[in-house]
């Protein structure tokens, strides 16, 4: 694919991409912002290097895109006077990090939030990777008699299961249910829409049968041949379209400081 305003680099054969040609602290044209929606719908994930954002310029470049999504369950973690802003900060002090799981953010949301931008201005001197998984080809790599079975059904995804012991006594959290298998609603694709941070169970079917497919799909999903791998620097963002990727925070760089913010972008109910 070729492009006007930017360069997309691609990281691996089936996804992701890295963009230059950008100042994402500066108004976008809307033709740039084309290119942008036409990369995602692409590449699945996109990632930039050396974008020193402000928190006014990460809502900015949300909102580029649909409005902000505000998740109920990241409250305690929201930056003071920019709600749309969750911190995302790992120290020596942390006993857990967000998103080691695999997952797709917010799954258990109503509408999950289509997209999240990550900016990380400190990052550890080794490691602290995100990896990415491609689940529309986790899907078209399913069998022709697995995909009829798991079509039409649909599953329970529940904040608790991320969020359940780290958030205030009392609180609220968001359960719902959504189809095994979505449509994508800009390209018509379908993908495994189940992740392992957030799925509880599969309905209409018997708990073992559920757990027995769950466990089948996670590991699936995982395989090495649908993934790209993001080595952060300074200031790097990571762009994802959270209705066909899934994603993996590793947290290998533990006592060492790994810091930024995430805002994330309005969505749909998926179908």
């Amino acid at each position: 694919m070729s492009y006007e305003t930017i360069t997309v680099a691609p990281v691996t054969p089936v996804m992701g991409g890295e963009v230059s040609g950008l100042d994402l602290t500066a108004p976008l044209s809307d033709r740039q912002v084309e290119e942008l929606r036409a990369a995602m719908a692409d590449r699945l994930v996109l990632f930039f290097r050396d974008q020193k954002l402000s928190h006014a310029d990460h809502i900015r470049l949300a909102e580029y895109f649909g409005g902000v999504h505000v998740a109920p369950s990241t409250a305690p973690w929201q930056v003071p006077g920019h709600p749309e802003v969750t911190i995302i900060h790992a120290d020596e002090n942390s006993t857990f990090v967000a998103g080691e799981d695999w997952h797709s953010d917010m799954s258990c949301d109503e509408q999950p939030p289509m997209g999240s931008i990550l900016y990380l201005h400190t990052i550890p001197p080794v490691g602290g990777d995100t990896v990415f998984s491609n689940m529309y080809a986790a899907y078209d790599a399913l069998s022709d008699r697995m995909k009829g079975y798991l079509d039409g059904l649909t599953a329970v995804h529940d904040a608790v299961m991320g969020f359940g012991g780290i958030t205030p006594e009392g609180m609220k959290l968001p359960r719902n249910s959504h189809p095994v298998i979505r449509t994508h609603p800009v390209t018509g694709r379908k993908c495994i829409y189940v992740n392992r941070g957030f799925t509880t169970h599969i309905e209409g079917i018997p708990a073992i049968e559920s757990r027995a497919l769950l466990t089948f799909l996670y590991e699936h999903v995982q395989h090495p041949m649908f993934q790209c791998r993001f080595r952060w620097q300074p200031h790097s963002i990571a762009f994802w379209d959270n209705r066909c990727a899934q994603h993996s925070a590793i947290w290998d760089y533990f006592p060492q400081v790994r810091s930024g913010f995430r805002v994330q972008i309005l969505g749909e109910k998926p179908e």
